[in-house]
């Protein structure tokens, strides 16, 4: 049997070495940068110096675990960053799926490709870029917002530094940045549809909303899901550059959140072992997270990602 099993696994090789060969780098590149630094996670459970490396610094357990959550701001930071990821997923998970299916009903191709591109350009605007026009737009002295409410003898307000306004702003702007090419898997999904069914739906008299509704939307549920359950996975992770560069004295109560807590603590204290626990934690509860609404989606809709 294990000469048997030795002989096909030669042969697999030797019949599709070029596959093997094309996707060695892949596989080199996450290894090298996905699983290589899986060593490090140990420094969470050590008082970690770099003077005395990894292993040489004292164990000290679950210490820093039980220290972020007896920290004062423990509750705060998780409330936070778990509302600002909820509204996140409740606006920008739905409006690439409306886009696609209007952009699939338009029958211009030039048309088409137009309003695509512009779509897409927002994101390829960088992190601070975006920021300082927010900062600009929403200036409470020239920006075009307060320009507007000036008509309407309402008084200047200073958005950015409003805790109120910190989680609309972050998301607003993260859905027209990322909403257009959010559209992409769906446009792909969208146009593998045979047009024989679009034909059989003109015989039969049903419109738009019905072919959008009975068509497209099963189409599109498989992909659907799998981004849902993807964006689930990261309820606990944010955008930090994002948040670090919009935060203000005015907006901490709500832009304190613990991708920035871990940078101000790690980068700047340099409690890297602190630091990684944090992380860690954070990872663990968005595998929890992932590996539940996965098995949940494929009781209800029999898709998943495995």
């Amino acid at each position: 049997m294990e000469q048997k099993m030795k002989r096909r696994f030669k042969n697999l090789i030797r019949n599709n070495w070029q596959l093997y060969i094309l996707i060695l780098p892949a596989v080199i590149y996450f290894f090298v940068f996905n699983y290589l630094p899986l060593y490090g996670i140990q420094i969470a459970f050590k008082d970690y110096k770099a003077g005395l490396g990894i292993l040489d610094s004292k164990w000290v357990g679950i210490e820093h675990f039980k220290n972020f959550f007896n920290a004062y701001y423990f509750k705060r930071l998780l409330t936070n960053t778990l509302l600002l990821n909820l509204y996140n997923l409740l606006w920008s998970f739905p409006v690439p799926v409306i886009l696609a299916l209007l952009l699939n009903r338009i029958r211009s191709d030039k048309v088409k490709r137009g309003i695509q591109t512009t779509i897409y350009v927002p994101y390829f605007i960088s992190t601070v870029v975006l920021a300082g026009m927010l900062y600009i737009f929403l200036s409470p002295s020239n920006g075009i917002l307060n320009y507007a409410l000036s008509y309407f003898n309402h008084k200047p307000i200073d958005f950015m530094s409003e805790s109120s306004m910190f989680r609309t702003i972050y998301v607003i702007s993260g859905v027209w940045q990322s909403a257009g090419w959010g559209t992409i898997l769906y446009i792909a999904s969208l146009s593998g549809v045979d047009q024989s069914l679009y034909e059989a739906a003109d015989i039969d008299g049903a419109n738009i909303w019905q072919k959008i509704r009975y068509i497209d939307i099963p189409t599109i549920i498989p992909v659907m899901t799998m981004v849902f359950i993807l964006d689930c996975g990261r309820l606990l992770s944010s955008n930090t550059d994002k948040a670090l560069v919009m935060q203000t004295p005015g907006n901490i109560p709500t832009s304190d959140i613990i991708g920035v807590y871990v940078y101000n603590v790690g980068i700047g204290s340099a409690n890297f072992s602190y630091t990684a626990a944090i992380g860690l934690f954070i990872n663990v509860i968005n595998f929890i997270l992932i590996i539940s609404v996965n098995r949940i989606s494929k009781k209800i809709t029999d898709v998943g990602l495995f």
